[in-house]
């Protein structure tokens, strides 16, 4: 009998849930997956190929309930729909019609609300999911082993594919700070979503811990989706006297006596910060937009979190998934005069980038490159098309603001036509080898569709 510090604990009966069955029924004419490495920040919306199933009984009803993920149509968002209530309005996964539960994120009230949706919604935001419907026939997503793993593979099975229309980012343009009781958060602009979680329990088994994470559906996968919940025996009959934790057991979280863990081990020694993390990830979905910024998160709960995200809602630029000057500066270390790109519009990680270059007349280059006849040298066409391929090399690096890319050889330079004032240059760069912290990406430069200079390039990412 147990209990979870960020809300949870086990019954007897939960130990006797129904097995666990995943099935795929992706459709014959839907689209390829992508692979898992290409859901993130591609700048197109995402959702799932087909469908998948997930069963299980819940953790604080302990009912029984199967979960559903349907693909969704471009713009839907993430939206619960609960089949065991026909007629009953759909949820969407959003910040606005969450409630304030204890120990948990619940979503809307009465006989239709949804309690404890932070593990799949996890999953959902650790993976870029943009549109989804999660269809259930209970009140309470499947608790599973107390991680999003089960949802993860569930979610991989039913392939994650491009959706049309463009990701919907919330961009922080300066720093916050939420306070919610011993929950403390700051939240800081950054190119994408970091989480920089501490936590502090008077166990001997837990103590002290820190974790600072990178959200990409690679890092999630690897760092977080695995770390189950957690709960103390002594907290037990508290709990359950208040209805919580009816589906909990020591199958679907790690247990702690006074002593250590209880029927299990840990799957890290700091799985507790890290399911902490876990959580924020699937709190943060709420804001109904891809965050983009870094979260520093003293002893997080659900409460605190879902305070965080109507701040973030409330102080935030939404926008379409564009990287504009203000993003490339906290990226790359150029300044006026030698700062060539003014906004990345597509970017696939490790593969390709396309950003663009405005020329008017007065760049500076044009006072004597040539008087009277002003062309932009063939020189700094080559450096802004590295440039935006150092924002592609930079996305491989934790600490952007501590490193910078290095030419190390250009090939096959070729220039096809003069770039005057007024022109748009597009550069379009794919990755043709890349190791470690070397690249060599072959680009492209457009003008009204017409190319203008092609190159070969290699880099190199170094500490500054």
């Amino acid at each position: 009998m147990i209990a979870r510090a960020d809300g949870s604990g086990p019954s007897k009966s939960a130990e006797n849930a129904p097995p666990v069955e995943r099935g795929n029924t992706r459709p014959a004419n839907s689209p390829t997956p992508s692979s898992a490495s290409a859901t993130s920040l591609s700048g197109e919306r995402r959702t799932v190929a087909g469908e998948a199933t997930v069963q299980g009984v819940g953790l604080h009803l302990g009912q029984p309930c199967t979960l559903v993920f349907r693909p969704a149509p471009t713009g839907t968002g993430i939206v619960f729909r609960r089949l065991d209530l026909p007629g009953t309005a759909a949820i969407p996964a959003r910040v606005d019609v969450a409630v304030e539960a204890e120990r948990r994120t619940q979503l809307g009230t009465g006989e239709g609300a949804l309690h404890t949706v932070e593990h799949v919604l996890a999953a959902v935001g650790g993976l870029g999911i943009d549109d989804l419907f999660i269809d259930m026939d209970g009140p309470e997503p499947p608790i599973m082993d107390g991680s999003a793993a089960a949802f993860l593979t569930a979610l991989d099975e039913a392939g994650i594919v491009t959706n049309g229309g463009r990701q919907d980012w919330l961009v922080l343009r300066k720093s916050i700070r939420v306070v919610d009781g011993e929950s403390v958060y700051e939240a800081h602009p950054a190119f994408d979503l970091s989480l920089d979680v501490d936590i502090d329990f008077p166990h001997a088994i837990i103590g002290h811990q820190r974790g600072r994470y990178r959200v990409t559906p690679e890092h999630f996968r690897g760092e977080l989706a695995g770390a189950r919940t957690f709960g103390f025996v002594h907290e037990v009959d508290a709990l359950r006297a208040k209805g919580l934790i009816q589906g909990a057991s020591t199958a679907n979280a790690v247990v702690l006596d006074a002593t250590g863990v209880v029927d299990t081990t840990l799957r890290w020694s700091d799985e507790f910060v890290r399911h902490k993390a876990l959580d924020c990830v699937g709190d943060l979905v709420l804001a109904g937009a891809r965050v983009r910024a870094r979260i520093v998160a003293h002893k997080p709960s659900h409460r605190g979190t879902v305070a965080l995200v109507r701040a973030l809602v409330q102080h935030a630029v939404r926008e379409p998934a564009v990287y504009t000057v203000e993003d490339i500066l906290q990226v790359l270390p150029h300044r006026y005069p030698f700062l060539l790109v003014d906004r990345i519009l597509e970017l696939e990680e490790g593969k390709r980038i396309v950003g663009l270059k405005n020329v008017t007349i007065n760049e500076p280059f044009f006072q004597g490159h040539f008087p009277g006849h002003p062309i932009m040298p063939g020189v700094l066409i080559i450096e802004a098309m590295a440039q935006v391929g150092g924002m592609l090399l930079m996305r491989t690096v934790t600490d952007p603001s501590s490193k910078v890319v290095y030419f190390m050889s250009l090939d096959n330079v070729k220039f096809r036509r003069p770039v005057k004032p007024g022109d748009q240059l597009r550069f379009e760069m794919e990755v043709l080898q890349m190791r470690g912290t070397m690249c060599k990406m072959r680009g492209v430069a457009y003008v009204d569709g017409q190319v203008v200079t092609e190159a070969e390039m290699a880099a190199m990412v170094r500490d500054r």
